[in-house]
């Protein structure tokens, strides 16, 4: 993959000056309340994840029991 030209040249003072143009254009406040709410996106994706990983490590005993046999009486031999 290779990257645009303009983006090998951003140097650390390119980059300082990038930081002060987005904080001046979208103001202090408006950045910690997006990345607060990027901190509330990362919790939940994590709280996700582990809960899916509890799910999958849930013993099959554990499946079967809940897996109950609805055949009627008359049809089991």
């Amino acid at each position: 993959m290779m990257t645009p030209m303009f983006i090998q040249n951003v140097g650390p003072m390119g980059i300082l000056l990038i930081a002060v143009v987005v904080l001046v254009l979208f103001g202090r406040g408006k950045i910690s309340s997006l990345m607060g709410e990027v901190g509330k996106g990362i919790t939940s994706f994590k709280k996700g994840v582990s809960e899916g990983k509890a799910e999958l490590e849930k013993p099959v005993e554990e499946a079967a029991e809940a897996a109950k046999d609805v055949t009627p009486d008359s049809d089991k031999s």
